[in-house]
């Protein structure tokens, strides 16, 4: 039986064993899908692991997406570029790291039928999936992002990578179409993002790439105000749909069952 895990910090939150082992049973695959919490020093030891055929596939969540690229052998062009990896898979006995971050925040996006063609987005957060956001708004032609961080030197570091990024101190707020939240900040349900709801106004589209909860502080104070919200759940459904393709060789469908699920 082949076996599959997702790695992260916290990792109580992460659905993502029920969403790919509903996949595996209805694909009639002998596999099975596990989440592990891990420290930073663990890392070494669990990519070793897929070395040695003891685990077949790792998907990577908060805080290891940059960390893990030390102790693999190869990233794909898409992983290299970002310099973050959510997927890990053996091929022809190298450890490869892949990105399906990008392809799941652009059909996530698609399925909303939202257009970021010429729009000014601003994002919080400057850890690993951020730099895949940035991939993708590119890609669906933002017009400009704008960034702030809790520690302006991963903000700073995320710059030199992408020139035309706007940095801003955190607590600042632009003048914005969609706004971002890429942080942790809402897996917890006293964590909160101070953002002067008031003066942002209303109609714009809030997005969190958190899941779990599905209505965070950030989002449901959002929708008072009258504007679009969105959480991450499209995006965490496709990014694992691409990850199942990789290590299976099979597109797995999405249906409203699925959703429900």
């Amino acid at each position: 039986m082949k076996k599959y895990l997702v790695i992260g910090n916290p990792i109580e939150h992460s659905l993502s064993p029920k969403l790919h082992n509903r996949w595996i049973r209805e694909n009639n695959i002998d596999a099975i899908y596990d989440k592990k919490q891990l420290n930073e020093s663990d890392i070494e030891e669990i990519v070793d692991e897929v070395k040695k055929g003891g685990v077949d596939g790792i998907n990577v969540t908060v805080p290891f997406k940059k960390s893990v690229i030390p102790f693999l052998d190869q990233l794909t062009p898409l992983a290299k570029e970002v310099q973050s990896v959510n997927t890990i898979f053996k091929k022809d006995n190298k450890i490869i790291g892949d990105n399906t971050d990008i392809g799941g925040f652009e059909k996530g996006l698609k399925y909303i039928n939202y257009n970021l063609k010429n729009k000014n987005v601003f994002i919080l957060g400057a850890g690993g999936v951020a730099s895949s956001i940035i991939l993708a708004l590119k890609r669906l032609e933002a017009a400009k992002i704008i960034l702030s961080n809790r520690t302006k030197k991963k903000a700073d570091d995320l710059k030199k990578k992408y020139t035309d990024l706007e940095i801003i101190d955190w607590g600042e707020t632009p003048d914005f179409n969609v706004i971002i939240n890429a942080t942790s900040l809402g897996l917890k349900t006293d964590d909160q993002i101070k953002l002067n709801y008031g003066d942002i106004g209303s109609n714009k589209l809030f997005y969190d790439i958190i899941y779990n909860p599905s209505k965070t502080k950030f989002l449901s104070k959002a929708e008072q105000f009258g504007n679009q919200i969105e959480n991450g759940k499209m995006m965490f459904i496709y990014q694992a749909q691409l990850a199942f393709r990789i290590w299976h060789n099979i597109l797995p469908k999405i249906d409203n069952k699925l959703l429900d699920l």
